[in-house]
C-alpha cells in the first residue's frame, strides 16, 4: 500500500508531509480510498462535465477541504460548474491569450519568489495599476485564476496555501466605481467557492474609505471563514508585519526585500520554457479542433457556442458584457 503512494507524495518535504497530517487530516495509508470515494460521487451530478478526474487532480481538492469528502466533492463540482457557466472566461485560458497576457504584463497578479514564514506563496495586487482602458476586470480575474492554476500544481502549495496582499494606494474613486456587485461576486465565486487553494490571509493595505464601504457591501457573499481571514491594515504596516514577516516582503510593504518587479511573474509564465500547449483549460474549449480546422477565433467561438448549448443552459452562456454591467455601481456619484 505504501508503495502505491509514492508518486502522490513525490516532492514533499517531510515537514510538509507532517503538516498535511496534522492540519489537513491527510493519511498516506488511506489516500487512494479517499480519492476513490470522491470520484465515486461524480455520478450524482450528471449535469456537470468533470473533465479531469485523475488522482493528482482530486487530491488537491481533498487538501483544500481538509479531507472532508462531501465538502471536497462540492468544491470539485463547483470548480467545473463555474467553468461551465462562464465559458467565455475560459475559452482561451493560457498565458498568451491577449487579455490574460496584458494583465500579467501589468502585474496582475504579482507573485513573490520568497514564500512567507509558513511556506505560503504571496500574491500581490497593486490596485492603482489597473488601467481600465487596457484591462477588463474579467481579464485580471482570468490572469489570477490562471496563475493559481499553474501554482497549485506544486503539492507544497496545495498544503501550505497562499496569501493575498492588495495595495489600494492611489486607487481612485473612479476606478472603484467600476467594481460592480456582479463582477465582484464573479471574483468571489471563482476564488472562494470554486478553486482548490487554501487562502491563509487576504490583506488590504492603504485602503481608502470607499474601498472600506465596498467591503461592507460584499461581506454577505463571504463565508465566515473567509471573513476571518481578511485583514484591513490601512496604513499600519506594523500590523501587517505581525502576520507576514518583513523578511518575506518587498520594500513597498515595508519589507526588507527589493521593490517588486512587475514583469517578473509574466516572464516566468511566458518565459523560454513556456509552451503554447500549456492549456489549463480543462474547459469546454476544444483547441485542438480549432487548430486542426484552421479556424479563426470567431469561427471557433461560434462553433463552440453550438456545441456548448448541450452542456449549459443557453441563458447562462455569454457574460461578455459583464463589464458594461447595467447593475448600479456600488458607489454612484451624485
Amino acid at each position: 500500500m505504501r508503495h502505491a503512494m509514492t508518486h502522490l507524495h513525490a516532492g514533499l518535504s517531510s515537514e510538509t508531509t507532517e503538516k498535511a497530517r496534522l492540519e489537513l487530516n491527510e493519511n498516506p495509508d488511506t489516500l487512494h480510498q479517499d480519492i476513490q470515494q470522491v470520484r465515486d460521487m461524480i455520478i450524482t451530478r450528471p449535469d456537470i462535465g468533470f473533465l479531469r478526474t485523475d488522482d493528482d487532480f482530486i487530491l488537491r481538492f481533498l487538501r483544500a477541504r481538509k479531507f472532508n469528502q462531501i465538502e471536497t466533492f462540492k468544491l470539485l463540482a463547483q470548480y467545473f460548474q463555474y467553468r461551465q457557466q462562464n465559458l467565455d472566461m475560459f475559452q482561451c485560458f493560457k498565458a498568451d491569450d491577449p487579455g490574460i497576457k496584458r494583465a500579467l504584463m501589468d502585474g496582475f497578479p504579482g507573485v513573490l519568489e520568497t514564500p512567507d514564514q509558513y511556506g505560503r506563496k504571496i500574491l500581490i495586487l497593486f490596485a492603482s495599476n489597473w488601467d481600465q482602458s487596457r484591462n477588463s476586470f474579467t481579464d485580471i480575474l482570468r490572469a489570477i485564476l490562471l496563475s493559481l492554476e499553474v501554482l497549485i500544481e506544486d503539492p507544497e502549495l496545495q498544503i501550505n496555501g497562499f496569501i493575498l496582499i492588495i495595495d489600494w494606494s492611489n486607487f481612485s474613486f473612479k476606478q472603484a466605481s467600476k467594481l460592480t456587485p456582479t463582477i465582484l461576486k464573479l471574483a468571489i465565486e471563482g476564488l472562494q467557492d470554486s478553486f482548490p487553494a487554501r487562502f491563509g490571509g487576504i490583506h488590504f493595505v492603504n485602503q481608502p474609505w470607499y474601498i472600506h464601504a465596498l467591503y461592507t457591501i460584499i461581506k454577505p457573499f463571504l463565508k465566515d471563514k473567509t471573513r476571518k481571514r481578511i485583514f484591513l491594515h490601512g496604513n499600519n504596516l506594523n500590523s501587517l508585519h505581525q502576520l507576514i514577516y518583513p523578511e518575506c516582503l518587498p520594500s513597498e510593504f515595508g519589507g526588507t526585500l527589493p521593490p517588486y518587479d512587475m514583469g517578473m511573474w509574466a516572464r516566468t509564465l511566458l518565459g523560454p520554457d513556456y509552451s503554447d500547449e500549456t492549456e489549463y483549460t480543462h474547459t469546454y474549449d476544444a483547441l485542438h479542433v480549432k487548430e486542426a480546422l484552421g479556424m479563426s477565433d470567431k469561427e471557433c467561438s461560434e462553433k463552440l457556442m453550438k456545441r456548448s448549448q448541450s452542456v449549459v443552459e443557453p441563458g447562462t452562456l455569454r457574460h461578455q458584457d459583464r463589464e458594461e454591467d447595467t447593475a448600479q455601481p456600488l458607489l454612484a456619484l451624485d
